[in-house]
């Protein structure tokens, strides 16, 4: 959950890689997510017979929060803030104390100091992105606000998150930048000619001695304002285009951070499971959800060998078990298996033991968790495509964790077994 009072250079928020994690006793979280050691040796007993200061008190406040005692560390945090802190021991205050409004369920404060601590204090939207001890946040319609906010870059909320979209945005489309060029070059060009032309064209049609011809002159300036038109609609168009595109980055971003429970009872984000497996996500009614899943046991074995794992989402179905209100407000054995905490990334990933541990747990079905966050996506994703939220979907993903199709209603297995190829074969391993 916390955010430590460092700063550290901000890493590409970049689908599907999450950030790496670091354990140390006492802690706080830094831009890119890293637990690291405080540079005082400052612990909760100590601050009982020493003067309170803002660091003394964010240490406090931590360690209380990972004892379950939220409301002690809220007190903490906001004993911080009013002790002169510096930006980032504010930062890092205003941090955690967010994740405590969430904690509580309190989304509209938490995005209160989440906001200021965007607009003010540098922080980067990828850590909210990142950590899980947000993932409740994220389900609320308060962090849609931000992250809009965030993804239009107003009023240096997010600015750096927005430059990162952008920066992916540039090479999914590395040729925008020079149409933009030619659009804003000819569309001068057209607007200069039209300048001179329509002077032209007053003495045309006022006729006299010297006067251009009519004709001419006005297939000109027809020409020259027919232009002009054209060149700054394809410049707007390619603008929705980029907003679009920066939208859809920003949900595969939400979405490779979504958890799921495997057979094993492991629960791993969707981006650990990215060159292992292709998830096909069956989100709708609990009757058409479950007779999708019957059909797919008939082609159970075809349905492995192209590495189809079954992500089933029921709408309107809280399948969160009753949690013991403590630590980070998961339960004991969810917390011990979140990917996020105590391990390297790097390790996590692309370790071949790792790689080989992970396939042997996979199976055809996994089960979501915080089923809130994953309809709140499935939703924003149908709005981005026009279907009506609540519709019956499915979401075919590749093997790099991207879109490959969608559609309303349930998939026909037997047309996935024959556009599939199976793992082995080498259009599975151009598509890693």
């Amino acid at each position: 959950m916390a955010i430590a009072p460092f700063a550290l250079h901000h890493q590409l928020l970049c689908f599907p890689k999450p950030t790496a994690w670091i354990p140390n006793k006492i802690h706080l979280k830094s831009q890119k997510g890293l637990r690291i050691f405080l540079t005082s040796s400052s612990s909760p007993s100590q601050s009982e017979t020493e003067p309170q200061t803002a660091e003394s008190c964010v240490n406090l406040g931590l360690s209380l929060f990972s004892k379950g005692r939220v409301k002690d560390a809220l007190t903490q945090f906001e004993s911080a803030l009013a002790l002169d802190p510096n930006p980032i021991e504010t930062q890092a205050a205003l941090y955690n104390k967010a994740c405590c409004h969430a904690y509580r369920g309190e989304g509209k404060k938490a995005a209160e100091c989440l906001r200021t601590a965007l607009r003010e204090y540098n922080l980067k939207f990828s850590t909210i992105l990142n950590d899980p001890d947000l993932a409740s946040f994220r389900a609320l319609p308060e962090f849609k606000e931000l992250q809009e906010e965030a993804r239009l870059g107003g009023e240096d909320i997010g600015y750096s998150f927005r430059r990162d979209l952008k920066l992916i945005s540039e090479v999914q489309a590395p040729f925008r930048g020079v149409r933009r060029f030619f659009y804003v070059a000819f569309s001068a060009a057209a607007g200069i000619s039209t300048f001179f032309t329509i002077p032209r064209l007053v003495r045309a049609v006022q006729g006299g001695d010297g006067a251009p011809d009519i004709w001419e002159t006005a297939g000109n300036a027809a020409i020259n304002i027919g232009g002009f038109i054209v060149l700054v609609a394809l410049f707007l168009w390619d603008n929705k285009k980029e907003e679009e595109q920066l939208g859809q980055i920003s949900r595969d971003e939400i979405l490779s951070r979504l958890p799921l429970r495997l057979s094993t009872n492991r629960i791993v984000e969707l981006v650990q499971l990215r060159d292992t497996v292709r998830p096909v996500i069956l989100a709708g009614r609990k009757e058409t959800v479950s007779l999708a899943i019957q059909k797919a046991e008939r082609f159970r074995t075809d349905l492995i060998k192209r590495g189809v794992l079954l992500i089933p989402v029921v709408f309107g179905e809280d399948r969160r078990p009753p949690m013991e209100k403590k630590g980070f407000g998961v339960p004991a054995k969810g917390a011990s298996s979140l990917p996020s905490i105590g391990e390297d990334f790097e390790k996590r990933t692309q370790s071949i033991t790792a790689k080989s541990r992970l396939k042997a747990e996979v199976r055809s079905k996994a089960e979501i968790v915080s089923p809130n966050e994953w309809e709140r996506w499935i939703y924003d994703q149908q709005k981005s495509e026009g279907v009506n939220p609540g519709e019956d979907v499915y979401i075919i993903l590749r093997l790099d964790g991207r879109i490959r199709r969608s559609g309303k209603g349930m998939p026909d297995w037997q047309q996935i077994i024959k556009e599939l190829p199976p793992m082995d074969a080498l259009l599975s391993k151009l598509e890693k």
